[in-house]
Order: C-alpha cells, then sequence, then structure tokens
C-alpha cells in the first residue's frame, strides 16, 4: 500500500476543491461501479443482502485561500481547516494550476504576536497585476510535503486523511464476497464540518457507519496525555468531541481484534471529530464506530503514521465488514 499512500498523500485536494484526489481514488476502482454525489462525494458499494455498512474516509486536507492581493503582488489568506499559525513562516504552497509560492511573515517585535493576519503568500510576482494572471481571490492552495519513507513509519502531508482513503481503497479491492452490503463514502469537506458525510450518509441510509480517520498520539515529549501511540495498533474510538461511539459497535470491534490477533488499542479523545459524528445522527440515527490510524503532528506539513498501525486498521475494517452483526 506504500505507493498508493505515497500517490495518494501527494495529491492537491483542499476542502472545497476534491476533484483531483476523486479522480485519482476512482482509477484506482476501475472495476467497480461508483458515483459522485451532488455535494462530491464518491459512492462506491458492494452489495450484499446483509447489514448496509457506510465505511467513511474524507478525501479532503487542510489548506489556505487566497482573501486579497496587494499593490505589490503578495497574498494575504484566511485557513481552510484546523490550520496553525505558528509553524507556517518558510511553509510552500501549491495552487491548483500549479503556481507555487512561500510563507512569510512580517516583521514582528515578539514572536507572541504571530497570528494569521501577520502572514503572506509571496509566489514571485512583481505587482497586483502580475499576481493575478497566476492567482485569484478565493483561490485555494494546498501544503507542499514531501513523501518520507523511514522504513516501518512514514511522513508527508495530507496523512489527515489519505492514510484512511489508502485503507479504504485497499478494503474495496480485498474485500471477498460478504453477506453485508458495503458502501465506501470517500467524502468531501470533512475539515470544515463533516459536510460531506452528513448529506452522504442520508443517501445512503446504513445499518451501521463506520469512519476511518487518523488519531492524535500521546507518544512524544511532553506530549498529549493520552494511551495512543504509533506502532501500538489499530485504534478503536470510544468518543471524540463530535460522537459517543455505540457501545455495541465498540465492543464488536474489540471482539474481532481479539478473534484474528488484530494489534489494537483504545482511544479516548478529547478534541476534535470525524464523518462518524454526522453519521451517527443521520435520519433517526446510525449505529456508528471510528477505526482510527495514530498519527503524530496532526495537521502539519510532516504527520508522521505507522504503516503496521495502518495494516491493523485495514485488518480489523476487512472483519468488521464481513461479520454477523445483530
Amino acid at each position: 500500500m506504500k505507493e498508493l499512500l505515497e500517490k495518494l498523500t501527494q495529491a492537491y485536494s483542499p476542502s472545497g476543491s476534491e476533484r483531483s484526489i476523486r479522480e485519482i481514488i476512482k482509477a484506482e476502482l476501475a472495476n467497480y461501479e461508483t458515483k459522485t454525489d451532488a455535494l462530491g462525494n464518491l459512492i462506491v458499494e458492494k452489495k450484499g443482502n446483509g447489514k448496509k455498512i457506510m465505511f467513511s474516509a474524507h478525501m479532503d486536507e487542510i489548506g489556505i485561500m487566497v482573501t486579497h492581493i496587494d499593490k505589490e503582488g503578495f497574498l494575504r489568506f484566511d485557513f481552510i481547516g484546523g490550520v496553525g499559525a505558528y509553524n507556517l513562516p518558510g511553509e510552500r504552497v501549491r495552487f491548483a494550476n500549479g503556481t507555487l509560492g512561500v510563507i512569510s511573515v512580517e516583521k514582528l517585535d515578539k514572536i507572541g504576536d504571530l497570528k494569521r493576519e501577520s502572514l503572506y503568500i509571496d509566489i514571485g510576482a512583481e505587482s497586483r497585476e502580475e499576481a493575478e494572471k497566476l492567482v485569484k481571490v478565493g483561490d485555494s492552495a494546498a501544503f507542499i510535503s514531501p513523501f518520507i519513507d523511514l522504513g516501518n513509519r512514514v511522513v508527508s502531508k495530507a496523512m489527515d486523511n489519505r492514510s484512511a482513503c489508502t485503507v479504504l481503497v485497499q478494503l474495496m479491492k480485498e474485500l471477498p464476497e460478504t453477506d453485508n452490503h458495503i458502501v465506501a463514502v470517500f467524502s468531501v469537506q470533512e475539515e470544515v464540518g463533516l459536510r460531506g458525510a452528513t448529506t452522504a450518509a442520508f443517501s445512503v441510509a446504513p445499518d451501521y457507519g463506520m469512519a476511518i480517520d487518523v488519531t492524535a498520539t500521546g507518544d512524544t515529549p511532553k506530549g498529549l496525555t493520552m494511551e495512543v501511540g504509533l506502532g501500538k495498533g489499530a485504534a478503536i474510538k470510544v468518543k471524540d468531541r463530535s460522537i459517543m461511539v455505540h457501545p455495541y459497535v465498540k465492543e464488536k470491534l474489540i471482539e474481532l481484534a481479539e478473534k484474528n490477533n488484530i494489534p489494537y488499542q483504545m482511544e479516548v479523545l478529547e478534541f476534535g471529530g470525524t464523518d462518524a459524528g454526522a453519521i451517527h445522527l443521520s435520519r433517526s440515527g446510525v449505529p456508528s464506530g471510528v477505526l482510527s490510524i495514530p498519527c503524530r503532528y496532526v495537521h502539519s506539513r510532516s504527520e508522521m503514521i505507522d504503516y503496521r498501525d495502518l495494516e491493523a486498521v485495514l485488518k480489523l475494517a476487512k472483519a468488521f465488514a464481513g461479520a454477523d452483526l445483530q
């Protein structure tokens, strides 16, 4: 899966501009009949007569959007999703048309004054007129970061959530015949409010929902106080800000992990949310859970995951897809 993971993480697709990544995933699943709904979600089905299970992995990534171009050709911008200002100076961005730029910061009296309004993008233009030939107000850009293979661990931008998209593509490719009706949703605009999953869950009307996403870790120096760490297996979510995981789904995942000797860990996240937050509130309610891929440095340009955790999440997703559910 590493080759696919690299291809997906390096693709350009900030929230609201998911066409590029959608086309790549669609090509990977060319043997399936796919459809794209009105909001841009890519939906792939493997029909069966059993329970309808909706697996969801969001395609979008964090980024920036141009809000103003000054007379010297420098760009001001807003954040798309949860971007932190403090680690942006010196970062590079790419626009959909291939235009490149570097983020810098105005002269500050102290680093504590750093905020979004202090930042600007330099695309090498010498005037507003020159800049407007390349970039318009309202254009989105994604961050640039190479894929680095460290052996068991890999680093790139957009591991959130292309690592989960990799799992879901592989799940559909490898899944044997099951009685259950499997619907894979590659959703849009998760980073700006779980929007794609909201509409997709309503139209799919699943019996069960399962988001696949990354989660933070507590295994770095003076990091978060939480149990999740790289290399310890698939993280089975208990709660985050968007969902209290359905008890039956949580216990079923634990049962399947233990039965199939799949390494796992329990995840209690004190912030954030996933597509499951939207799925479980759809229509009259959908019992839902989350399979999480532990990820260091979430929402940075150097998100790190452990490839063994990725494999464990895939194995557990397969087990749930084929499970006899009540």
